[in-house]
């Protein structure tokens, strides 16, 4: 596995994302969309590469990702679903 070949040709950064990169991130989304995701790091201003950009946006900072608990339908939902289906 690894890194791609495009993270060895620049220096990119590893590790914990901050709040800065967080922000620039969803303003470049929020503003011009996501499209191709090997461009969002040049376009957004980060060094970063694009499946890094994908990973965060689609895990942690979409607006549209619920966080929490789970509400009782959608737990009955589960447990009727795993009834039927069982754990493929």
């Amino acid at each position: 596995m690894g890194r791609h070949s495009c993270c060895y040709k620049q220096k990119l950064r590893k590790g914990l994302w901050s709040p800065e990169e967080d922000e620039k991130l969803m303003n470049h989304i929020t503003k011009h969309g996501h499209g191709c995701w090997s461009s969002v790091p040049k376009l957004a201003g980060l060094q970063r590469c694009g499946k890094s950009c994908r990973l965060r946006w689609i895990n942690y900072l979409r607006p549209d990702l619920k966080r929490g608990a789970f509400s009782q339908e959608e737990e009955d939902l589960i447990i009727e679903l795993h009834a039927v289906l069982g754990n493929r």
